[in-house]
Parts: structure tokens; sequence; C-alpha cells
């Protein structure tokens, strides 16, 4: 095995263990948005995350280039505002219907990458891609409707999509700390920006706090820096095929210790998921897909 290879194995595992990461949080932040609004969960999340980084690599911010500086602005408010717009989607939309328009990501980023870095997508991509949604749409759908909210989620997605094909693009596995810190610090303005003409009410039980800094520590901060490093060494769409799992995972962690109970759905839905990942990991890479990792614009 080459090195090249040895380094896309684990950069695979790694984004694999964020996506895990982030499953973990869907039957936590429901239990505390009972207690706290979902802008100032968001506000208060990224906000610590954004000095646990900085504080594990302070000297991480004097890498950047001008250049790297700019790119990390960038992908933050393109995550931070895709973080507003789902949740005001989400008022409108079903959890179900949201959760698998927000999954289009998968379609929508190879198309983003085509566009944008002029990149060739594969037949076997496209057909991991097909697969990909299906597994969504039985895991996530029970009914479906087009509407404002639906159509606000869908904005969400697109911005998703361009974060990975950004971050595809842009990143560098020694740039990721600092790139991070930028993104988290980002994303936290954009929420805080978005929620202070509310008013702010922080968490007032020690379990919530518990939570919430393990979303913010966990699942926050070192996924992102996860997902920065891990998508220097794989192509946008082949990412964004990985990261299809997080819905797998909530299910999993949901069954494990949210004490819901498994569906045939929910079995078969992770297993065309999960057969998508591993076709765009098994076959050889010439056939699955040949990707331009410069941004052109």
């Amino acid at each position: 095995m080459t090195r090249e290879r040895r380094m896309a194995l684990l950069a695979t595992l790694t984004l694999l263990g964020v996506t895990a990461a982030w499953g973990s949080t869907f039957f936590m932040t429901k239990d505390l948005l009972e207690r706290m609004s979902l802008l100032d969960y968001l506000a208060v999340r990224f906000t610590i995350g954004a000095f646990f980084v900085a504080a594990l690599a302070p000297r991480s911010l004097t890498r950047l280039s001008r250049e790297s500086l700019r790119h990390a602005v960038v992908l933050g408010l393109l995550y931070g505002v895709a973080q507003i717009i789902q949740t005001a989607g989400l008022d409108l939309t079903p959890a179900s219907v949201a959760g698998f328009i927000t999954g289009m990501y998968v379609v929508l980023t190879p198309v983003l990458a085509a566009l944008i870095l002029r990149t060739r997508i594969g037949g076997w991509t496209w057909f991991a891609v097909a697969l990909a949604m299906v597994g969504l749409a039985v895991l996530t759908l029970d009914g479906f409707s087009i509407g404002y909210g639906e159509a606000l989620v869908l904005v969400s997605a697109v911005l998703y999509a361009g974060h990975i094909v950004g971050l595809g693009a842009w990143s560098k596995p020694e740039l990721a700390i600092g790139m991070s810190v930028v993104q988290l610090a980002v994303i936290a303005v954009v929420a805080w920006v978005a929620t202070v003409p509310d008013g702010v009410a922080m968490p007032t039980h020690a379990a919530d706090w518990a939570r919430l800094i393990y979303m913010a520590v966990f699942a926050g901060a070192l996924a992102l820096l996860g997902q920065t490093w891990a998508q220097a060494h794989l192509p946008a769409t082949r990412s964004a095929i990985i990261m299809a799992m997080e819905p797998v995972f909530a299910a999993l962690f949901a069954v494990l210790f949210g004490g819901e109970h498994a569906t045939r759905r929910m079995l078969v839905g992770g297993v065309l998921v999960l057969a998508a990942m591993l076709l765009v990991e098994l076959l050889p890479r010439r056939r699955v897909e040949a990707e331009v990792t410069h941004l052109t614009v």
C-alpha cells in the first residue's frame, strides 16, 4: 500500500469518526433544546469550540497566510449561514423531510465540484451518490411536500455542499488547526448575530452544561478539525458520501442510548448508505473518480 493510499485510508477513518461524533449528538440535542433555543445553543457551542482549539494550539493562526485566512472565513460563513437558514426551515418543515433534504448535499457536492472545480465525476461515483440518497430516503422520509420551509432547508444543503467542496479544495494538513479555529469563530459570530436580538439564555443545569461541552468539544471543535484535516486528503464527492453515514450513526445511537427501537427502515436505509460508502472506498480509485484539487475561483 502506497503512502498516499495509507493517508487516504486514515482520512476516511477520521471522517467516519467525525460522522459518528455528529450522529451521537442527535438524541442529546433533542433533549437539550427542550430547555434552550437552537440559536443560543449554536452560539455557545461554537464559541466554546473555538476557544478550545485555540487553547490547544495558540500559534496555529500565525501559520495561516492571508489567502488561507480568507478561505477559512469563507468556509465559516458558508457553514454558519447554513446553520441559520436550516434552523429557519426546521420551524416550517417536518423533521424527517428536513433530514432528507439536508442529506441532499450528497448529490449537490459532486454537482458543485463539477461546476466550480471542473471535476470529472465517474459513473461509479454517481451510482454511489444515488445509492446513498435512496438509503437516506428509506432512513428518514415519511411523506414529503414542497413548501417555503423545504426550500430554506434545500438552500442550507447547497451551502453545506459548498463547505465540503471548499474544504476539499483549500484545506492543507499543516493548516488544519488554524483553519478550524477561524471557521469555529466565524460560525460562532454568525450564530451570535442571529440570536442576540432576542436575548441569550444559558443552560441552568449541570447535566445540560455537560452535554453542551461534549457537543462543543468532541462533536464541534475536534470534529471540524478532523473534517478539515481529512478533506485535505480526500476528494469532495468521496467525503460527502462518507458523511452520509451521519444519520445512520444518529439512528444507531438513538437505539443504543436514546430509548428508540430499531426498525426495518433503519436497517435497510443504513445498509444502503453503508454500501454506497464501501463502493467508493473499495473500487479502484481510477474507476471511482478523478478530481482536480485546485479551486478555479
